[in-house]
């Protein structure tokens, strides 16, 4: 008889802390590609509590509470630090923590603590291992400016040009051959113009004089 009660009031107690614990399970390892993180904490707990606070704490001592969620029957409450951008979703044996706008130095280890506040007695999760979340660094992309014109149209108009370009360019060398073979010829060009022989240098040429008439002065003898 009284090992059975003995063995009654070691049940008692064991029963009732078993009850009244959270058990929280996380990811090891988050990676965030595009800023954005989602967070699950699964728990578990088997007592009678009816308003629970869940909170998401950044650090190995889990300093700083990135944002948190309330909730009983009929309320919920949600608020996050200003340094972040946080919200907190309950759905049944989970909360969902979404985090937006991240950046590399935001990079850390981050905990789950979910508490039961009322009825007493006051509950909350053993420290779990944890979620490092590995926030990469976006490469800033400068974007150049679109023309207005089509690219093809580009090409095109710059294709035609160049063809007009280089016929352009034939021409001109061709005219410029031309013009440099007509020079050649006019300079083996030869003086047609007759010239006198040289024996005919030094002879005086009559100049041109009225012929005298003779005859009138014979007439006038005596």
């Amino acid at each position: 008889m009284l090992l059975g009660i003995l063995v009654v009031l070691c049940f008692i107690p064991t029963a009732d802390v078993t009850e009244n614990k959270i058990l929280v399970a996380q990811r090891p390892l988050l990676t965030v590609a595009n800023k954005t993180a989602t967070l699950v904490c699964n728990y578990t707990y088997n007592g009678t509590g009816k308003e629970f606070r869940a909170s998401l704490h950044k650090g190995t001592d889990s300093a700083v509470e990135v944002c948190f969620i309330s909730w009983n029957m009929t309320k919920i409450s949600s608020n996050s630090n200003k340094e972040f951008n946080c919200q907190g979703i309950h759905d049944k044996d989970k909360v969902i923590f979404n985090l937006w706008n991240m950046s590399a130095s935001q990079t850390d280890i981050y905990f789950c603590k979910i508490e039961a506040m009322y009825p007493p007695p006051y509950v909350y999760n053993e420290k779990s291992n944890g979620t490092v979340i590995h926030v990469k660094e976006t490469p800033i992309q400068t974007q150049e400016p679109q023309s207005a014109v089509p690219l093809w149209i580009m090409v095109a108009v710059t294709g035609v040009l160049a063809f007009y370009s280089m016929l352009i360019t034939a021409v001109f060398i061709n005219y410029w051959q031309k013009s440099k073979k007509n020079m050649y010829h006019q300079s083996d060009y030869m003086n047609m113009t007759p010239r006198h022989p040289p024996y005919q240098k030094n002879k005086g040429y009559p100049s041109y004089a009225p012929t005298r008439d003779y005859t009138a002065y014979r007439s006038w003898q005596p």
